[in-house]
């Protein structure tokens, strides 16, 4: 169900599994230009399990309210986002997972460092220990100037023609392309404008993490185009965790494969 948080930057949208008499809860953060809905295949296999399941938008994504300065979309200030989530979240569940995506694992790991005991462990899926690289940054390196003298109609154009000039791009059904372009053009340009940055300068903080000696799980997919799997693999090792490495899905494994990426996840949380 579809629902939303007041938090002091403001209201946090969320999809809400409504699992009644879980034991722990889980909260699913999504990446740069993602949303709630990119965890929906997760949600009912999750309250199955006995999961209470709250999937958001961060700041500045789709129907999440906009920060009120730069400054609100920080990896910071988006990771204390989910600190107040978590602490709000503890008055009803003494365990709570966190799982972030892309863009979302580097804002978890940021709350993660803040306030460790408010998370019972980490799945970092399909992200990176420092900042992207390869096509990815290249594509935010030549949309930068497009969103700065166009706005987000022709940065959705600029994303679109790189990604069809790749031999392997498919293109959506019409419903979803709809719902994409909405997503899209709801986002603050701000907010894509500062996150993009962080995306491209952000440190390797993973001895840091790893001091923590926390539970974490490395989720991708065999065929991620974002940070190479060999770099998440080795982030793994430093860290001592847990790796799952999704067949037949790449960098959004929780919809490419969902069925495999729920088994990792449940093993991971519940032991089978």
């Amino acid at each position: 169900m579809r629902t939303e948080f007041a938090l002091s930057s403001g209201s946090v949208a969320a999809l809400d599994n409504g699992a009644t008499d879980a034991g722990s809860a889980v909260l699913l953060v999504p990446g740069y230009t993602g949303s709630k809905e990119d965890f929906q295949p997760l949600l009912r296999p999750l309250a199955d399990a006995g999961l209470r399941a709250v999937a958001i938008d961060q700041r500045g994504q789709y129907q999440s309210a906009w920060a009120r300065t730069e400054a609100g979309y920080q990896v910071s200030a988006l990771a204390a986002d989910l600190i107040e989530l978590a602490e709000l979240l503890g008055k009803d569940f003494e365990v709570l997972h966190l799982l972030g995506h892309s863009f979302g694992g580097l804002v978890a790991r940021d709350a993660v460092l803040s306030r460790p005991e408010l998370f019972a462990d980490l799945v970092l899926m399909s992200s990176g220990p420092a900042a992207i690289e390869g096509n990815r940054r290249a594509l935010l390196d030549s949309g930068e100037p497009v969103l700065a003298s166009g706005g987000m109609r022709q940065l959705w154009d600029h994303i679109e023609q790189q990604a069809q000039a790749d031999p392997r791009y498919l293109a959506p059904a019409p419903a979803l392309r709809a719902f994409l372009y909405e997503r899209f053009l709801a986002t603050d340009p701000v907010g894509l404008r500062v996150m993009g940055s962080a995306l491209r300068e952000l440190p390797d903080r993973t001895d840091q993490l790893a001091a923590l000696a926390m539970p974490i799980l490395v989720l991708y997919g065999e065929h991620d185009d974002a940070w190479p799997p060999a770099v998440q693999a080795e982030m793994a090792g430093r860290l001592n965790a847990t790796l799952a490495v999704i067949a037949d899905a790449a960098h959004s494994p929780a919809v490419e494969n969902s069925a495999r990426t729920v088994s990792a996840l449940l093993e991971f949380w519940l032991g089978g």
